[in-house]
C-alpha cells in the first residue's frame, strides 16, 4: 500500500506523488512514515526531507520549517508536508549557498535570530547535497 505525499509551500507544489515512506526533521527529533500509520501531526524543523518513492529511489529535499501531517481515510494513508519555504536536492545551488554561508559567517557576531535561522538553513542545504 502507498503513501499519497503532497510537499507544499505557500507559493508553490514542490512535490506530489506516491511513495512507500517518508522521513522528517521534527522538532522534537525524526519521524518516519509508512503506510497505515496513525494520525499525526508534527512541527517540523529545518532540516532534511525524505521520500522514498515506489522504485525505490529517495527523493531528498530541504524544509525550513513548518508541519507534517498525517491523515487516513479508507484504507489510504495521506501525507501532507505544509513547509514555510522547501528546496529538493537538484534545485539547491550549492555555490551560492557556500558564498552566502561564508557572508554571514564572517558578519557582526552578534545574536541576531535572523541570521541564526539563516545560517541554520543554509547549513541543511549543504548538509544535504554532500
Amino acid at each position: 500500500m502507498a503513501l499519497q505525499v503532497h510537499v507544499v509551500t505557500p507559493e508553490r507544489e514542490v512535490w506530489a506523488g506516491q511513495a512507500t515512506e517518508v522521513v522528517a526533521h521534527g522538532v522534537d527529533g525524526d519521524v518516519g512514515i509508512l503506510a497505515g500509520h496513525a494520525p499525526l501531526l508534527v512541527q517540523l524543523a529545518i532540516g532534511p526531507l525524505q521520500v522514498q518513492e515506489e522504485d525505490g529511489t529517495w527523493l531528498k529535499a530541504v524544509v525550513d520549517g513548518g508541519f507534517l501531517h498525517v491523515s487516513s481515510e479508507e484504507g489510504t494513508t495521506r501525507v501532507d508536508v505544509l513547509a514555510t519555504n522547501a528546496q529538493l536536492e537538484g534545485e539547491i545551488d550549492v555555490d551560492a549557498v557556500q558564498r552566502r554561508l561564508e557572508q554571514l559567517r564572517s558578519g557582526p557576531a552578534d545574536d541576531d535570530e535572523h541570521a541564526k535561522t539563516e545560517i541554520a538553513r543554509a547549513e541543511a542545504r549543504l548538509a544535504l547535497t554532500g
